[in-house]
C-alpha cells in the first residue's frame, strides 16, 4: 500500500495520533504488525491546531518527507490581545498586560509589517531539536532554553475580522514559520500582548484541506480508496 493520504486533523489529536491511527489501518490491510509498516507525515500540526496534515504511506512515499515539508503552507489563524501565554496558545499559563484596544488601522499595519524575508524566534515549546533533545521537552523540565532567531518567509497575511479581543487573519507562510511566534511578535507591536486562540492549517502546497477526510471516514475498507499518487 503507496500513496499520500490527506486528513483533516481534529484538535486534541497529534500528528502523531493521526500517524498512529493510519498505521494501524494499513498493517491491518497488510496482514503485518504495525511497527513494520512505514507511514509518516510532513509537517507536525500542534495538538490544539486543526487542520491539514499530508501522511505518507509506504517507502516510496516516506522517503519524500524532506521535500514535502518544505512546501509553502497557510493557516487560518485566530490571535487574542491583551494576555500573553507561556506557551504561546491556549494550552499555557497566562498573564494580563493590558486593556488597551488598538484601531483596526493598527491591527491591520501591523499585519502587513510582518510580512516577507524575516528573522523570527521559534516558541520554546516547539519540536525544535537542541543539543539533540526536543525544545518543549526541556522547558517542561524547567530546564533554560536559548532559542535563536532564524529567516523565515511570509509571504501575506490577510486580515479577515477584528472583535476585539479577538483578531482573525490568514496566513500564507513558507516552510519553518511558526504562526505562534508571529501571533506573540504582533502583539509586541501592538503593545498589548497576544497569543494563538485557534489555528487551521488550509493548505500545504497545493494540496488544500478542501481534498481531506476526517479520521473516523478512515477504515480498513475505505483507506485505499483514499489514498493518492499525486506528489
Amino acid at each position: 500500500m503507496q500513496g499520500l493520504l490527506l486528513v483533516d486533523k481534529p484538535k486534541s489529536w497529534t500528528s502523531f495520533d493521526v500517524v498512529n491511527y493510519v498505521r494501524r489501518i494499513v498493517a491491518t490491510v497488510e496482514g503485518k504488525k504495525p511497527k513494520n509498516c512505514k507511514v509518516g507525515h510532513t509537517g507536525t500540526l500542534d495538538p490544539l491546531a486543526t487542520g491539514l496534515l499530508i501522511i505518507l504511506v509506504g517507502k516510496d512515499y516516506t522517503r519524500q518527507a524532506e521535500s514535502l515539508t518544505k512546501l509553502d503552507k497557510v493557516y487560518e489563524v485566530t490571535m487574542k490581545l491583551g494576555e500573553t501565554s507561556t506557551t504561546g496558545d491556549e494550552e499555557g499559563e497566562k498573564t494580563a498586560v493590558n486593556d488597551f484596544i488598538p484601531s483596526r488601522q493598527a491591527v491591520e499595519d501591523a499585519l502587513l509589517s510582518f510580512t516577507g524575508d524575516l528573522m523570527q524566534t521559534p516558541p520554546i515549546f516547539s519540536a525544535m531539536k537542541i543539543n539533540g533533545q526536543r525544545a518543549y521537552k526541556l522547558a517542561r523540565e524547567g530546564k533554560a532554553v536559548e532559542m535563536e532567531a532564524r529567516p523565515v518567509k511570509i509571504y501575506a497575511n490577510t486580515f479577515e475580522s477584528y472583535d476585539y479581543p479577538y483578531v482573525r487573519f490568514t496566513s500564507h507562510v513558507g516552510s519553518g514559520t511558526y504562526i505562534r511566534s508571529l501571533v506573540e511578535d504582533l502583539g509586541r507591536t501592538l503593545e498589548t500582548g497576544a497569543y494563538m486562540s485557534d489555528l487551521r492549517r488550509t493548505r500545504v502546497g497545493k494540496f488544500s484541506i478542501d481534498q481531506a477526510v476526517a479520521p473516523d471516514v478512515l477504515s480498513v475498507d475505505t483507506l485505499e480508496t483514499q489514498l493518492s499518487s499525486e506528489q
